[in-house]
């Protein structure tokens, strides 16, 4: 699993996917939503290495985060929780979803037996090895303190392995966006701040599965070492911390920003093509809506056409219409029910007859 991610963050194509997708899903006047969430709280006060306070630590990282994002006029800024409160892990991702954000990030302090160190990156997926385990096991474990929980996350058991594959499905819309958001912090770290690279890596954590965008947790360091624990709990190093995140997500944003608009608002109408090519029609209506995912249940890479006073929204694009026919049944799954294979030629919509007739010439 770690081969196979970091042969994908190596992969510069990926970029070319993630900014394709933000700019049909961002339009440029928009502001680049991001939602801070700073892990534990209230009767929740996360590990306790060398008598230190995650839920604080994390906290104050998370606030001086905000500080410098608010200072961009293109970002808006919301938090999970700005006290030392309890929030449960269903809620974290529903204010996320509430807000259409365009990014969540989870911050977290590290502990471990030994004498770890070092800030490390995680995105959500099948775990790779056992410490992948027992670092999400440690963080999922919260649910334990909520009512309802075996109900609310449908019988998740963050003790059990084979709970997590579940988790994986949800967020697989968003995956190579939360590699490259996770892959720019954790280069921040390294580079800007010279910690040790633990670098990115995936792992089951709930709180990532509800979320309907790209989302990262970071683990800033182990409370559990002397010499770490001591510069986390410090003001300067909480300072440093902020600093670093909040740079690497003006950096995902701005580069998000600037592919939109090198290829213009027009992508969200039909791109200009001379091949023939497939989406998958999901709604239409007299109401225009904004290609998020949250409305459109969680589904990106979405389009749409105008005609007239009515407006079509399509999903994904392809020019296999076998793979067209694995997206229809993806687009029903979720609950489009009336989703239907259509076909495009010179950037207008042609029937799929004509598709059938050029087959046959």
């Amino acid at each position: 699993m770690i081969n196979n991610l970091n042969l994908l963050l190596r992969k510069n194509f990926i970029l070319i996917i993630f900014f394709f997708s933000i700019s049909h899903a961002q339009p440029s006047n928009d502001l680049f939503t991001v939602v801070l969430d700073a892990g534990h709280g209230g009767k929740d006060p996360g590990n306790r290495g060398n008598g230190y306070y995650e839920k604080h630590i994390a906290l104050n990282i998370a606030l001086g985060v905000g500080e410098i994002l608010k200072k961009d006029k293109e970002v808006r800024v919301i938090y999970t929780r700005t006290k030392d409160e309890f929030v449960n892990l269903f809620d974290r991702a529903k204010i996320a979803n509430d807000s259409n954000a365009d990014l969540f990030v989870s911050i977290h302090c590290d502990a471990h037996n030994s004498n770890a160190y070092g800030a490390g990156t995680f995105v959500l997926g099948l775990h790779a090895n056992e410490r992948n385990f027992q670092i999400a096991k440690k963080e999922n474990s919260v649910i334990f303190l909520e009512e309802d929980y075996v109900q609310k996350y449908d019988g998740f058991d963050p003790n059990n392995p084979e709970s997590v594959i579940s988790l994986v499905l949800m967020q697989e819309e968003y995956l190579d966006q939360s590699i490259i958001a996770a892959n720019l912090i954790q280069e921040s770290f390294t580079k800007n701040l010279n910690r040790k690279n633990r670098t990115v890596k995936q792992a089951g954590f709930i709180v990532l599965k509800y979320t309907y965008m790209p989302s990262v947790l970071v683990e800033t360091g182990f409370l559990t070492n002397k010499t770490e624990g001591k510069y986390l709990n410090s003001r300067k190093g909480q300072t440093e911390m902020s600093n670093s995140i909040a740079n690497a997500i003006i950096d995902y944003k701005n580069k998000a920003k600037s592919t939109y608009t090198e290829l213009g608002s027009g992508y969200s109408q039909e791109e200009n093509s001379y091949n023939t090519y497939f989406k998958v029609q999901i709604a239409s209506g007299t109401r225009f809506l904004d290609l998020k995912p949250y409305n459109f249940k969680g589904l990106n890479e979405l389009s749409y056409l105008k005609s007239g006073k009515s407006y079509k929204y399509f999903y994904e694009r392809t020019e296999r219409l076998d793979i067209a026919k694995q997206f229809l049944k993806k687009a029903k799954k979720v609950g489009f029910k009336d989703a239907l294979v259509v076909a495009f030629k010179n950037g207008k919509q042609i029937s799929m007859s004509e598709v059938y007739l050029k087959d046959n010439d």
